[in-house]
C-alpha cells in the first residue's frame, strides 16, 4: 500500500528558493509566493520517493506566520493548521500541480481585522493560475 506523500513543505532550501526566486502576489492580508519545484532540494529519501512514483507528487505548500500576527502561539498554530488544511483541499486533487511549491505568509494585522482569510487565499490562488 502506497500512502500519500504530505504536502507540507520543510527545509530551509526549498523556503531560501522561494524567497529568491518565487513570483510574488500580494493581497490585503497575505502574501503568496510561487516557483517551479526542485526535487533535488528536499531531504534525499522525499526526493527518491518523488522521482520513484512521479504521479504521486503534489504542490508542495509552506505557511507562514510570525509572532507579529499574533503573539500567543495557540492562535498563530490554529490558523497555521487551518490555512494547510484549506490548502490540502483546493490543491491535492490536482496533481497537475505537483510542480509548483507555494508559500503563503500572513500580514501583522490580520487575525485583529477578523479578515476572511480564506477567501482571500483563493483570491491569490485563483490569480497564480492554479484554481479556475
Amino acid at each position: 500500500m502506497v500512502l500519500p506523500t504530505p504536502m507540507r513543505l520543510r527545509g530551509h532550501r526549498c523556503f531560501d528558493r522561494l524567497h529568491r526566486d518565487g513570483r510574488r502576489l500580494n493581497s490585503t492580508h497575505m502574501l503568496l509566493r510561487i516557483v517551479d519545484a526542485r526535487p533535488n532540494l528536499l531531504r534525499p529519501f522525499i526526493a527518491s520517493a518523488e522521482k520513484a512514483s512521479p504521479q504521486s507528487r503534489r504542490c508542495r505548500c509552506g505557511v507562514v506566520i510570525s509572532s507579529k500576527v499574533s503573539k500567543r502561539s495557540v492562535v498563530r498554530n490554529r490558523l497555521r493548521r487551518q490555512l494547510h488544511s484549506h490548502l490540502r483541499k483546493r490543491l491535492e486533487t490536482k496533481p497537475e500541480l505537483g510542480r509548483h511549491w507555494l508559500l503563503l505568509s500572513i500580514k501583522p494585522g490580520a487575525v485583529e481585522s477578523g479578515a476572511p482569510l480564506l477567501e482571500e487565499c483563493d483570491r491569490l490562488l485563483t490569480d497564480a493560475g492554479l484554481l479556475p
